[in-house]
């Protein structure tokens, strides 16, 4: 579960945020804060994960408290929920790192989309190893990742049936198991595998067996 603290100086407003990242699955109200210091102390206490920061809070700007919450969690991410309109205001709560900027009034759908879009771009590339392919990237920045051009003598639908096979499986393939399947050669299956895998939508594990070269195992990312 993504842990969520809502930073809010209106109480009523705080609760319909909250009741609005409720309805969002993977998501979860840790704590509701209604002035810069509340705030701190509540990233102190709950450790969240994502923080809906609004700007103008009555003991000082939630851009200042962007900084401090990082100080005391350097990991947070934030997401700036707020009726300041002035490019400057973005410009600056960009510069400090944002994840997003959501402008007041929003509906549910505004959000669930901000949100959903933060747990499948942001929230992977935070969980995964110390290195990101280019796709992974593409979808934080929002830019459409164009597919390379398939090796020679492949084909799309069969390129199809391997992703549905990797998508079906609960663990991973070989490159062996995958032509049975398939019907193909082992070359041609891996041939479809390794692209999926350079393309950052399946990953590649290592088994190690006997004398020989360690197998080469895929599972969908």
């Amino acid at each position: 579960m993504i842990k969520v603290l809502i930073v809010d100086d209106d109480f009523m407003v705080a609760k319909v945020h909250a009741g609005f990242v409720r309805q969002v699955p993977g998501f979860g109200v840790v704590g509701v804060a209604h002035t810069a210091s509340q705030a701190l102390q509540e990233v102190e206490r709950t450790r969240p994960d994502l923080v809906l920061l609004d700007i103008h809070l009555p003991d000082r700007s939630g851009l200042e408290l962007l900084q401090e919450m990082r100080t005391l969690q350097p990991e947070l991410d934030v997401l700036v929920i707020s009726a300041a309109r002035e490019m400057e205001t973005v410009r600056k709560a960009l510069r400090g790192g944002i994840v997003h900027y959501l402008m007041k009034p929003f509906t549910a759908q505004d959000l669930a989309e901000r949100l959903v879009h933060y747990q499948q771009s942001y929230r992977p590339l935070a969980e995964s190893g110390s290195v990101a392919d280019q796709a992974d990237v593409d979808r934080v920045f929002g830019v459409a990742h164009r597919e390379r051009p398939l090796p020679k003598g492949c084909s799309v639908e069969t390129l199809r049936m391997v992703e549905a096979l990797l998508k079906d499986r609960d663990g991973d393939v070989s490159a062996t198991e995958a032509a049975a399947v398939l019907g193909t050669s082992r070359v041609s299956a891996r041939r479809y595998l390794e692209y999926l895998a350079e393309e950052g939508r399946a990953v590649v594990s290592l088994r190690y067996g006997g004398v020989g070269r360690p197998e080469r195992r895929y599972v969908w990312k």
